[in-house]
């Protein structure tokens, strides 16, 4: 039996029961251990403050009618209006949500934005759905959201299968509902209507400027580096393309039709005008395609989990070949992933650090709605490397002086600063 199945049912609420919050919350029982808080506070940082189940019904482009389950979870506010994504996935469920929500109040913590963690989704195959039928679903769904998401109160941000039209549709329907177009209460959204230069590249880009501070800790040179990323979309293919621009070598990359690995590198200008032309890197000429199981196997010094949770496992863990984990998704190593890795001497650079550019850039994109005074992509893209520089070094200094992983260092970080504003605020009445 494994640790996370050790936590019994009657610990946790049965609506949130799933593997992936039993990661979240053993990840966090791990990291309590070390970070000398009032149990009060652990207490309440353990459960979500508000969790939100509603029918999403759309009509089909064929005139019937389908009503999909939708969700929203608001992980804590006591540091501002909670922040995260919504997703559209066959496999959305509460306890994602509730998970990511976790994760994401964690990562806003550790880079100190006056932000907490949400995460929303509704469970749909957004594949099988014309392009108006994700616009009703979108719609209604915000309709059905409007007392829980607000720009003081909570603003997501789009996620898997979504994107800058999504937001687009939200922050119009939230608008339409108010009266007078409010940008701020949503993240991601297109230029046009007050998204931020830099906000769909932030979050790949993010993870290469926390890759290229580890490397200097280690006294690597990440041009010296043979690396392999799992995931070619929004984060995964922005991390690879930064990663050759900064003279690493690209030996892999995947996305949903498989892998392609080329020994001597991979020329990445060329990978994505295959995948612009072709949608995929199925057939792509003159390489070894691989599976994505046998991609994370290769051997390298940097693997990057660019792609979906729950990637290293107990099973494929033991043989993993490379020197780096570099945790671009969420949640993508479990439990006993981390402790095979920790065994084997094999750092990891965890979630709530290496992804929490998109998060940081969504804040930005934020403060300047609100001011409506927007800086331009130089600026921003420097404000992002002092803020994930700045959580880096905290992060690197507390796991030296405790002798902690860097996971677990990043969760203390993240708790106390949690646990002071809750001990600050107390608890009403």
């Amino acid at each position: 039996m494994s640790r996370i199945d050790e936590i019994s049912l009657e610990e946790q609420p049965l609506e949130w029961d799933t593997h992936l919050f039993r990661t979240a919350v053993a990840q966090y029982e791990e990291a309590l251990t070390h970070a000398d808080v009032d149990a009060g506070a652990a207490e309440r940082m353990r459960y979500p403050e508000t969790a939100v189940m509603v029918s999403v019904p759309v009509r089909r482009d064929d005139g019937t009618w389908t009503v999909f389950p939708g969700y929203r979870v608001l992980h804590s506010s006591v540091l501002g209006p909670t922040k995260g994504g919504i997703r559209y996935d066959p496999h959305v469920s509460l306890g994602e949500c509730a998970a990511l929500a976790m994760w994401m109040t964690w990562k806003c913590a550790l880079l100190r934005l006056p932000y907490g963690g949400a995460k929303g989704g509704v469970r749909c195959d957004p594949r099988e759905m014309s392009r108006d039928e994700l616009q009703r679903l979108t719609r209604r769904y915000t309709i059905e959201l409007l007392p829980v998401i607000g720009p003081e109160k909570d603003i997501p941000a789009p996620d898997m299968a979504t994107n800058e039209q999504t937001m687009a549709w939200m922050m119009d329907t939230y608008s339409m509902q108010i009266g007078h177009a409010v940008p701020e209460v949503v993240t991601g959204k297109p230029i046009s209507i007050g998204g931020s230069v830099f906000r769909s590249e932030a979050t790949g880009a993010g993870v290469v400027m926390v890759v290229d501070r580890a490397c200097h800790r280690l006294g690597w040179d990440l041009a010296e580096q043979r690396c392999v990323v799992q995931g070619f979309g929004n984060v995964g293919g922005v991390a690879a393309r930064e990663l050759a621009g900064r003279g690493a070598k690209l030996l892999a990359v995947s996305d949903i039709s498989g892998g392609v690995y080329a020994p001597a590198g991979l020329d990445y200008d060329h990978l994505r005008k295959w995948v612009d032309d072709h949608g995929t890197l199925a057939e792509y000429p003159d390489v070894e395609h691989v599976s994505n199981s046998e991609l994370l196997e290769l051997p390298c010094d940097i693997l990057v989990l660019a792609a979906l949770e729950e990637q290293l496992t107990a099973e494929n863990t033991p043989r993993v070949q490379c020197r780096l984990v570099v945790e671009g998704a969420n949640g993508p190593t479990t439990i006993e992933a981390d402790e095979i890795l920790a065994e084997r001497g094999i750092p990891v650079l965890p979630d709530v650090l290496t992804n929490a550019g998109g998060v940081t850039v969504s804040y930005f994109e934020w403060v300047q709605d609100l001011g409506r005074l927007f800086w331009d992509r130089e600026e921003i893209r420097a404000r992002l490397a002092d803020k994930l520089s700045d959580a880096f070094d905290r992060v690197w200094n507390l796991a030296e002086q405790q002798r902690l992983s860097m996971r677990s260092a990043a969760l203390v970080g993240a708790i106390r600063e949690v646990a002071a504003a809750l001990d600050a605020r107390g608890i009403y009445p």
